[in-house]
């Protein structure tokens, strides 16, 4: 025997049933934090940036990495 279900399924937010929607105040205040936050850490983010797409394109190629390295390495030693 199924059951009837009386009510449907509801969910809450905290736009009360209204279209969510963001102020110009609010919106405001997050792109002036985070302009604050790209300001603080560009340096670093852009050194973290180079150094994963340094790691994707090294991952990707071990054995050519390990050969082009050691070849590196030969010729440095080699021309000493």
């Amino acid at each position: 025997m199924t059951k009837k279900l009386l009510h449907s399924p509801s969910w809450d937010t905290s736009s009360f049933g209204h279209p969510a929607e963001i102020s110009s105040h609010e919106r405001a205040a997050l792109s002036d934090h985070l302009s604050l936050c790209a300001a603080l850490r560009s340096p670093l983010q852009a050194l973290r940036n180079g150094a994963g797409t340094v790691r994707g394109l090294l991952a990707g190629r071990v054995i050519t990495s390990v050969l082009m390295v050691g070849m590196l390495a030969g010729s440095v030693w080699l021309l000493r």
